[in-house]
């Protein structure tokens, strides 16, 4: 069976910064090819791409991870019935929760002892839900609860047909950010959703050293007679020249989007769910230490291509670290190196069966990866990546047989 994977490449040069720092401060790295590389984690680069999803996409269509479902359920519930008390539909969404998940919410300590309600009660786990996922438990605890009644609640959850249903409803309308980076519900296996996206630490392609910013401060009352610094600190850093690699299953996402549906799911879901994330991931940032450094920089160079197999990662063309070129810099080099590594890896594998690749590159030092695939902006390159996915998820007709009436066309794209 053709499969249809999506991978993206990108070079980014990010000047003196922090993006992602370990426990001690100091931006994380990582040891590769017998040399120390910048690195930032594939979860600091996640966190960026869902909150991007924020301008990408419609509320709607994405979730809530959060250890306070409880109080999140609670504000849905008291949308659909006003009259009940904030604590009754903590109740009744506590309930809810339990039925649907199999996590049991818990009154968490107080952090302050002059408070005089109780904090409402939490999951002792991160939970991940869509919005629809919540609209939908805030309606089924409504239902058998009616009033605030959580001894209805509970009767109506123990019928088996009912508690399935709450489970179902946990299990279907997936958000994007669900679909794509999957979830983990301890409890309940049955409701885990496998990611559909795959995403890489970033790694420096040249060998890097921390260096420190010794800072002072002045108070800024302090009269000329008295010197010294109010505040003195230092502040670890580094600048790289990133690879960054992502990878996303277009099957999965699509049978991650259309769980629980009938055949008729569009296409057009994931299409969108796609682009967003591939505009997500291109152009987010990590925000470690934006303020102090405002390395607000875009990718120099993005090469995309469609899978019809499995994904391949181009971070081998590093492996040895790039050397400063002469007059400076390691952008050349990278993309002299990709653009020899690339085709060879590809013929040496047959990997360029879709023949489908385009790339996005900004300046003369990025020419070598012109030959990579379609030059392309943006744009362009969203509205031709959609087109692929949409072209190869939606169903070919067999030819009608002579004197039969054409067949419908079905609308799965599965």
């Amino acid at each position: 069976m053709t499969r249809t994977i999506l991978d993206i490449h990108i070079l980014q040069t990010v000047p003196p910064s922090n993006l992602n720092r370990d426990d001690t401060g100091t931006p994380k790295s990582a040891t590769y090819g017998g040399v120390r590389r910048s690195r930032v984690s594939s979860q600091a680069w996640k966190r960026a791409t869902r909150k991007a999803f924020t301008e990408l996409l419609d509320s709607s269509e994405l979730g809530v991870r959060t250890k306070k479902v409880v109080g999140v359920l609670a504000d849905r519930i008291l949308v659909l019935d006003p009259t009940l008390t904030p604590a009754a539909a903590q109740d009744l969404a506590g309930e809810t929760i339990f039925a649907a998940t199999g996590s049991k919410p818990v009154v968490p300590h107080r952090k302050n002892k002059k408070d005089v309600d109780d904090p409402a009660a939490e999951s002792t786990y991160l939970m991940f839900l869509s919005d629809r996922q919540f609209d939908a438990l805030a309606a089924i605890a409504v239902e058998g609860g009616k009033g605030g009644d959580v001894k209805a609640l509970k009767e109506f959850l123990s019928v088996k047909e009912n508690k399935a249903r709450a489970k179902q409803l946990a299990r279907t309308e997936h958000s994007v950010d669900i679909a794509l980076f999957g979830r983990m519900v301890a409890d309940s296996t049955d409701l885990n959703v496998d990611a559909a996206a795959q995403v890489a630490h970033a790694l420096s392609v040249h060998a890097v050293e921390v260096e420190s910013d010794y800072y002072t401060a002045v108070d800024d009352k302090n009269t000329d007679a008295e010197t010294g610094a109010g505040m003195i600190g230092s502040i670890d850093f580094n600048s790289a020249t990133l690879y960054r690699y992502a990878a996303v299953d277009v099957d999965r996402l699509q049978e991650n989007l259309g769980a629980g549906h009938d055949a008729a799911r569009p296409v057009e879901p994931t299409r969108r769910a796609v682009t967003a994330f591939l505009e997500g991931f291109i152009t987010s940032l990590p925000t470690g230490k934006i303020n102090t450094f405002a390395n607000q920089t875009l990718p120099t160079a993005v090469i995309v291509k469609v899978r019809s197999r499995r994904p391949v990662s181009y971070v081998a063309a590093f492996e040895k670290p790039v050397i400063m070129g002469e007059a400076g810099g390691f952008l050349q080099e990278s993309c002299e190196r990709l653009a020899t590594f690339v085709p060879t890896l590809e013929d040496s594998y047959g990997l360029a069966d879709s023949g489908q690749g385009w790339v996005l590159r900004v300046g003369e030092e990025t020419g070598a990866l012109a030959a990579l695939g379609s030059e392309v902006n943006l744009t362009e390159l969203l509205t031709a990546v959609g087109d692929a996915v949409e072209a190869r998820l939606t169903p070919v007709l067999p030819a009608a047989r002579q004197g039969e009436a054409p067949a419908l066309a079905s609308e799965s794209g599965a």
